[in-house]
């Protein structure tokens, strides 16, 4: 397969991740309250279960992971510009042949969807907000966030400062999912020696 055919492959692998991220995040902000505080509206989708629970709720990150950075006046652009330079070096190493395996390449598609997902939620969904319309386009800019939705509780854990009582874990997205897929096949791909090309002349393995 031909390096360009490759890489077609790729894009359009990480176009349709992207795509998935997108959708689900919109139908979470057209049919969900923008929540007051952290979220209101919650959706169970498994909640018998003494192990695991899983609610659908909506959720604004102007941080990173687990929050961190959130509700602070530079978050949404110190975050976007990180966002921007790893979307260009990832392009830049990608060229330059860095992701070089299958495994590597898989990890490139990942973290490209995800970096794209979250970054498209920086620029566009303080936009849609509330009274946007009555607010400069910095303001909006400003108050960008990102769409988290899938909230994972274990009933066995508790927590005195949970509304339920139980530990949940920080409410992630798609895109999260992708950057932390890409994170673990790049540590896998870091043990992992690559095959020595062998570069013996082809008349002295003949001789």
């Amino acid at each position: 397969m031909t390096k360009n055919r490759t890489t077609l492959i790729l894009i359009l692998i990480v176009a349709l991740l992207y795509v998935a991220d997108q959708v689900t995040k919109w139908s979470i902000v057209l049919n969900f309250e923008e929540p007051a505080r952290f979220f209101m509206d919650s959706v169970a989708v498994v909640k018998e279960s003494s192990l695991l629970r899983l609610n659908i709720v909506r959720a604004h990150n102007q941080g990173v992971a687990f929050g961190m950075g959130h509700g602070t006046a530079w978050a949404p652009f110190v975050f976007l510009g990180i966002q921007i330079v790893a979307l260009t070096a990832l392009i830049i190493f990608y060229r330059k042949g860095v992701f070089n395996t299958r495994l590597l390449k898989t990890a490139w598609v990942c973290i490209m969807a995800g970096v794209l997902g979250n970054m498209t939620d920086r620029l566009l969904q303080g936009f849609w907000l509330k009274g946007a319309e009555s607010l400069s386009f910095f303001q909006n800019f400003a108050n960008g966030y990102v769409v988290d939705f899938l909230d994972f509780a274990f009933p066995w854990i508790s927590s005195s400062t949970s509304y339920d009582g139980m530990y949940h874990y920080a409410v992630f997205n798609l895109a999260d999912s992708f950057v932390c897929i890409a994170a673990g096949l790049f540590l896998i791909a870091s043990f992992i020696t690559p095959e020595k090309k062998d570069d013996t002349p082809t008349t002295e393995k003949n001789a």
